[in-house]
């Protein structure tokens, strides 16, 4: 679609040029101008969208202490496994 605009752009540049009423041309040069900055628009929107993480991805609260409690019961095995020496290592995340 943004590229459909950068061809309409350049193709009211041309008629622009082209153009032999004061009207017509600046008309023309207005039109080409939107044109290219609604081109660019969509263009930059898109690119934000599409880096944007998704909403279903999030962790509930639920799910998140859910997660807390099983690596709570990890480390404390590999502890209790270890003999205490568990306790210099760094935890994981």
């Amino acid at each position: 679609m943004p590229w459909l605009f950068f061809a309409l752009a350049a193709g009211s540049m041309a008629v622009a040029i082209t153009s032999t009423s004061m009207l017509l041309m600046v008309l023309c040069l207005l039109a080409s101008i939107g044109l290219v900055i609604a081109a660019t628009m969509i263009l930059m929107a898109e690119r934000v969208g599409s880096a944007s993480r998704d909403d279903v991805m999030l962790i509930d609260p639920v799910e998140l202490r859910r997660l807390r409690e099983q690596a709570e019961a990890r480390r404390a095995a590999g502890q209790a496994g270890e003999g205490g020496h568990a306790a210099d290592e760094m935890p994981r995340a």
